[in-house]
């Protein structure tokens, strides 16, 4: 903190934002210090400013003049992100643009089932504005609160529907971005059959701000569901789990909208450092003994889709296919059902001490040894550690994390985070998998990626980071490696 007799020196560049944003909004970065460090405070950066612009007009304007004065520009959303992506360097020469106040839901087009929405939208708000309109937005993810559409559009986020709806690519119709250059390309057409040229809305989700920044999107609404029906099992054995999916698959159909997979190691730790979070199976030991959260929307009724689930949950059961099964009979039940998924897993976890988090997505056929292997590797490799595993097996996407032995600090992962890591990459990418599910590259992974990606795909990559952002002043350090 400087004091009157140490005045902050003037900073011309400072003075140009306010003049575009106005005063409150552009702010030197030590004035912002929430800018400069990731949620998981693994990544602390500096930066010459934090400006926050009220709409894609200001968001241009601001590109402009720090691409004419070659500054580095770092896009941030709801900060919520696992990798560094939003967070700068410890240069100090990036500016930090939020999109913070970029928060509008422009329109709800009840005919074409689409929602337009600026990137600063909180996912949640977004939701909960379809729901009062009679649609469902069925994005869902555990930080839904406070997240972003611009920030799920960087990373290309899942969640826990996506089983049926798909990852938010497959949600998005159109978007608006400003590109490094701070022209604005409008491309929120709402359109489900375009194929006039490339698909430049595909290439821009997924890119983490290093190729251009979206300030808006339209994106894909749905009819409400008659009901919502949530049943958790517990099951032995993950190859097993994979054959109740299939199971599931078959007997619910398009119906079929969540299955999330918890493992044994996983439960027992929310038992013992959560117990708020009340867990309707006792935690019992096993390495290989797994709990599966399904969750059906059905069309029709409240009844029938009681009545469905019971039926193939039952045959499920009787073909040794699950152990035990609990369904929700209430909604309270179910929140408390998906609670446990959605925090008390996060949160047991964050009382337990950091861990080595790893969102890899697999072949679903490559699972069970994946989990099988990887551990045993582990175990061989790093006496003591502890694996935790959940994730979304409906589309391969393991949340998996390795905890430090019992009895040993913080400083466990000075000599053994980079090994420890190299060692889940390479077993991933021999399996055919990526190392980056749905929370990106960011600065995490950037210099992991060469080595899970053919040297041709990279190039490819670089061209286009090339092309679209010559001087290299979007989020750099981040995807690719300088």
């Amino acid at each position: 903190m400087r004091t009157a007799a140490h005045p902050r020196p003037a900073d011309p560049l400072l003075d140009a934002l306010r003049a575009i944003v106005g005063p409150a909004h552009a702010v030197p970065g030590e004035d912002a210090p929430g800018a400069l460090v990731d949620i998981l405070q693994r990544h602390t950066g500096r930066a010459r400013a934090v400006v926050r612009p009220a709409n894609a007009e200001e968001v241009a304007t601001v590109v402009r003049l720090l691409a004419a004065e070659r500054v580095p520009i770092v896009p941030q959303g709801g900060h919520t992100g696992l990798a560094g992506g939003g967070t700068p360097d410890a240069s100090g020469t990036a500016v930090v643009l939020s999109l913070s106040r970029l928060d509008r839901i422009r329109e709800i087009d009840l005919d074409n089932d689409t929602v337009t929405v600026e990137a600063g939208a909180i996912l949640d708000t977004v939701r909960e504005a379809a729901h009062a309109k009679g649609r469902w937005f069925p994005l869902s993810l555990p930080s839904g609160g406070s997240c972003t559409i611009g920030g799920n559009l960087a990373t290309n986020a899942g969640g826990t529907q996506v089983v049926r709806f798909g990852n938010t690519r497959a949600l998005t119709l159109g978007i608006e971005v400003v590109t490094a250059e701070g022209e604005i390309w409008n491309g929120l057409r709402g359109l489900r059959k375009d194929n006039a040229g490339y698909d430049l809305r595909d290439l821009y989700i997924g890119s983490e701000g290093t190729l251009g920044i979206v300030t808006a999107a339209t994106i894909k609404l749905f009819p409400l569901p008659a009901a919502q029906q949530t049943a958790l099992l517990k099951v032995s054995g993950i190859a097993t789990v994979i054959a109740l999916l299939r199971h599931a698959r078959r007997g619910f159909g398009a119906a079929l909208t969540g299955f999330e997979i918890v493992s044994a190691a996983t439960w027992r730790l929310v038992a013992a450092k959560a117990p708020e979070y009340r867990l309707p199976f006792a935690p019992e030991d096993g390495d290989d003994l797994w709990y599966v959260l399904i969750e059906i929307a059905d069309e029709e009724s409240e009844a029938h889709g009681r009545e469905r689930l019971e039926a193939v949950i039952g045959a499920a059961l009787e073909a040794e296919l699950a152990d035990d099964a609990v369904v929700a009979e209430s909604l309270a039940q179910r929140e408390a059902f998906w609670a446990v998924r959605e925090h008390g897993l996060g949160e047991a976890q964050k009382r337990d001490g950091w861990n080595a988090k790893h969102d890899v997505s697999l072949p679903i056929s490559r699972i069970p040894d994946f989990v099988a292997d990887t551990g045993a590797a582990l175990r061989r490799e790093f006496p003591g550690v502890r694996v935790f595993v959940h994730g979304h097996a409906g589309d391969g996407n393991l949340h998996y994390h390795v905890a430090r032995p019992e009895g040993t600090g913080p400083d466990y992962w000075d000599a053994h985070e980079r090994p420890l890591r190299a060692l889940v990459h390479r077993a991933v990418t021999a399996r055919g998998g990526s190392i980056c599910a749905e929370h990106g590259v960011g600065q995490l992974k950037v210099h992991a990626l060469p080595d899970s990606k053919p040297p041709l795909e990279l190039a490819l990559m670089r061209r286009i980071k090339a092309a679209l952002d010559p001087n290299g002043l979007l989020n750099p350090g981040k995807v690719l490696a300088p």
